[in-house]
């Protein structure tokens, strides 16, 4: 295996992940007429009309609640409200703010200490991108033919509707024709593309549908391409399943760890789980307790090196999946033992907008919803604890880069341990509905005489005889801290 250097800052890092059309609308964007009520239900083919400028306006929102970190999903002209139908990928959308928008915001929020990652689609383009829409206008003669990889003619880019495209197409949909990245010229439009954004200034790709490119030369070239520019940007891919084959240190920093997702629906949600929302990409997913949990947990923990590990984007849902407070269908419980987890675990948090103050969403349009910014609406007790857990994981060395160890994991409960120097914290996760007392055994992991501090509540429990007595609130987390000056030299 190749060292492997991932960056520094993601592991220190709070993600927030924004749908710019969905988040918030600036007076000082023009906008276009025939937009959506922002308060209607979303539709696939509307838009709303949020924008950069509307994302710059709210970063004191962001700082608030403790994320340090934005990702876009696409930002690029494109006809469609989400952006994945890429028309031209060195102009930001005008609907956005243009590429001055952009500018703006990366400087506030470099200015602020916040990264900004970007949402790379390099597998398909769209056919409003120029060379597509000259091999419709031209056929046969058209000299992008090579662009693209043409199976038949006619084409039938739009009508009949029934009728094979006569194209390779992302899952036979016409409107998302597939770069043919065999072609030299195209190889070299994407890296120049890449490289144009990161000396630009954004600090990162997240790679839309990486795997469909199945090429993991192109990938090593697309890596070196991107250090050179800055050795610090952030490489992360959306791929839902085991992703060894991008994490040996030279393709990927990192994935978008759905795999972390599914083990949390399946412990925190489990049987109360809405099956109608559970995203098919997981394939079959079953409720377990925690012994369940703890194996899911320990394989991902050893599946990737530890620099990926301590990289990924550990996310509870996302604008491709319906809202985890759904799949909970509304249990909010559910979603503060996630966040708690979340937070609380090695690599990356990552909040999709909205989750924070409740937001509910199904399947897409669904789980793309105008942003709510009327603070009577909001649940303000989960902001609140959305706040508590980011700021206790963003003062706590440990929860950042500390040792993981299981600690218990039996039935409804599950308790691990992170170490770094000094610092240790025991996080207990209660999933039943009725308060329970552990009798824990520590006497491996912390000496006698150690004493334990619930970091929320300041109550104190000594390990005695090994065993540490925990009081654990129904469908709640406890967070204990050792206190080093009485143990450490023990």
């Amino acid at each position: 295996m190749l060292p492997f250097h991932t960056p520094a800052w993601v592991s220190d890092a709070v993600f927030y992940q924004v749908f710019p059309d969905r988040f918030a609308i600036s007076e000082r964007v023009a906008k276009p007429g025939n937009l959506e009520p922002w308060d209607a239900p979303p539709t696939s083919h509307g838009f709303k009309g949020g924008d950069l400028l509307g994302v710059l306006e709210h970063l004191d929102y962001l700082q608030d609640l403790g994320a340090t970190a934005v990702y876009f999903t696409p930002v690029f002209q494109s006809t469609a409200n989400h952006r994945y139908h890429t028309h031209d990928y060195y102009h930001v959308d005008p609907i956005l703010g243009g590429n001055a928008a952009l500018r703006a915001l990366l400087d506030e929020a470099h200015r602020r200490g916040m990264r900004v990652v970007l949402d790379g689609v390099f597998n398909h383009a769209s056919r409003g991108f120029f060379q597509f829409n000259h091999i419709l206008e031209n056929g046969k003669q058209s000299p992008y033919l090579d662009w693209f990889t043409v199976r038949s003619w006619p084409l039938f880019a739009y009508e009949p509707e029934n009728a094979p495209p006569g194209y390779a197409a992302w899952w036979e949909l016409k409107a998302l024709p597939k770069f043919n990245t065999a072609t030299p010229a195209v190889h070299q439009f994407i890296l120049d593309v890449a490289r144009y954004w990161i000396d630009f200034g954004v600090d990162g790709w997240r790679l839309d549908v990486p795997g469909e490119i199945d090429d993991d030369e192109f990938w090593r070239e697309f890596r070196r391409i991107v250090k050179s520019a800055n050795p610090e940007a952030y490489i992360v891919g959306e791929v839902w399943k085991p992703a060894e084959r991008w994490l040996q240190g030279d393709q990927f920093d990192a994935v978008m760890n759905y795999q972390f997702t599914r083990a949390c629906i399946e412990f925190f949600i489990g049987r109360d789980a809405d099956p109608s929302f559970i995203p098919s990409g997981y394939g079959p997913t079953q409720a377990g307790d925690a012994s369940q949990f703890a194996r899911s947990i320990e394989t991902l923990l050893n599946r990737y090196p530890a620099p990926a590990t301590a990289a990924m984007l550990n996310l509870l849902d996302s604008h491709d999946m319906p809202r985890f407070l759904t799949i909970a269908r509304g249990d909010d419980s559910a979603l503060r033992l996630a966040t708690l987890f979340q937070t609380t675990y090695p690599g990356a948090p990552s909040i999709f907008y909205g989750d924070e103050i409740g937001i509910s969403g199904g399947h897409d349009p669904d789980t793309r919803k105008g942003m709510i910014w009327e603070r009577s609406r909001w649940n303000t007790d989960l902001l609140d604890y959305f706040k508590r857990c980011i700021a206790l994981r963003r003062s706590s060395p440990a929860l950042r880069h500390g040792t993981y160890q299981t600690l218990h994991a039996q039935s409804y409960v599950y308790v691990f341990g992170r170490q770094s120097g000094d610092e240790t914290m025991v996080i207990a996760l209660n999933t039943a509905r009725e308060r329970l007392t552990l009798t824990l055994p520590l006497k491996d992991y912390l000496p006698d005489g150690t004493v334990l501090r619930d970091v929320w509540n300041s109550t104190t429990t000594t390990i005695t005889g090994g065993i540490c007595e925990l009081r654990l609130p129904p469908r709640a987390g406890v967070v204990m801290e050792a206190l080093a000056e009485r143990w450490r030299n023990a």
